[in-house]
């Protein structure tokens, strides 16, 4: 079938949105009608020739949208089911099988370099080839395929264009704090980065009900959301700021808990500076270097990567979902919408900190 999709092609570092082919279902797949996608920095990255993703492809990766039909061998869902598209897994590895599907030892392949290339949900640009299955669903069309293990039902009353984002960014960043890090309430977190996904964390910490939440960036405009998100305190991250001592003044004695999501060696270095005696520190993305060993170890602190935060996705995207409808886990104010055809502006946007999260919309 014919669709309209943004292409990532080979030193471009731009999308082209245009026409494709997509290939049907197949038996096992499930094609969706796109309703919204969000913008990651994932996506970005691969678009840029990083992350390992064959060119040229269909990225997109935080869809949501309506099931338009399904393949004989699907049970989990039928046609006219409102659906939030995640990350795929393989279903039968230890981690899929022991509940910890985001660590599959099937991911890359799945999800970054089309290990299920040619089969069906493929697009094709005439006779070339074009790379899909991107998460295992490649969103960044009007139409997509995904499977069973990728495919979130969710109640029809909640706003779907905006609920893709719960695929993935949202929840790495909720599933951070209140999966994996899970602190007590009347403890204290500081949250190191607070883009989309430390945004996230915010939120799920009000959700654990934390006594203080220090937000830490490098733009005064990212600060100010989280305090309207819930934090309690900002830290204006800067050359001449140890960010570690100011959060001390903030919580003497130093952080329960803490959280990065910038992957930058100092900032993992002064979250584990702040955290207090026994300590719990958690990132979700990956430092050039490692911290000092001999502070974790002399003071008993815990330190763990994260992915996709712990998140057991059939479950953890419809409980947002409620938290969201209950009001309290308005992820909706991140969010700022664009049409699709203009994705490329969306990223030159969420760059310059002017939005922090694009929605891509497609019309119905």
């Amino acid at each position: 079938m014919k669709v309209i999709a943004a292409v990532a092609y080979e030193g471009q570092k731009l999308f082209s949105v245009e026409e494709v082919d997509l290939s049907e279902p197949g038996s096992d797949g499930i094609l969706v009608r796109i309703v919204g996608v969000g913008l990651c920095r994932t996506d970005v990255k691969a678009c840029e020739g990083h992350m390992g993703v064959p060119l040229p492809a269909v990225l997109g990766h935080e869809g949501a949208g309506i099931v338009e039909r399904v393949g004989e061998r699907v049970t989990k869902v039928k046609p006219r089911d409102h659906v939030v598209l995640t990350g795929d897994s393989c279903g039968a590895c230890a981690p899929c099988l022991t509940g910890s599907s985001v660590y599959c030892e099937q991911m890359f392949a799945l999800n970054f370099g089309d290990g299920r290339a040619g089969e069906p949900g493929s697009f094709r640009k005439g006779e070339r080839a074009i790379h899909g299955h991107f998460f295992g669903q490649s969103s960044f069309a009007n139409y997509a395929v995904a499977r069973s293990r990728n495919t979130i039902p969710v109640r029809k009353d909640a706003p779907l264009e905006i609920l893709g984002v719960l695929g993935c960014g949202v929840q790495t960043g909720a599933g951070a704090v209140i999966n994996s890090l899970h602190p007590t309430a009347g403890s204290t977190i500081a949250i190191f980065g607070v883009g989309p996904v430390g945004l996230s964390a915010v939120m799920g910490a009000v959700v654990c009900g934390c006594s203080a939440i220090v937000a830490i960036d490098v733009l005064n405009s990212r600060l100010e959301t989280a305090k309207k998100l819930g934090a309690t305190n900002g830290v204006l991250a800067g050359p001449k700021t140890i960010t570690a001592e100011e959060i001390r003044k903030l919580v003497p004695g130093g952080v329960n808990y803490a959280f990065d999501t910038t992957g930058r060696t100092e900032s993992n270095q002064q979250a584990i500076d702040s955290l207090a005696v026994k300590g719990h520190f958690g990132f979700c993305a990956t430092p050039s270097q490692g911290p000092n060993m001999s502070t974790i170890m002399v003071r008993g602190l815990s330190v763990r990567g994260i992915v996709q935060g712990d998140s057991v996705p059939d479950v953890f995207i419809p409980q947002l979902i409620d938290l969201y409808m209950q009001d309290r886990f308005p992820f909706d104010k991140l969010v700022t919408k664009y049409p699709f055809e203009k994705i490329n502006q969306a990223i030159e946007d969420q760059a310059s900190g002017k939005v922090v999260k694009p929605v891509f919309t497609f019309p119905s």
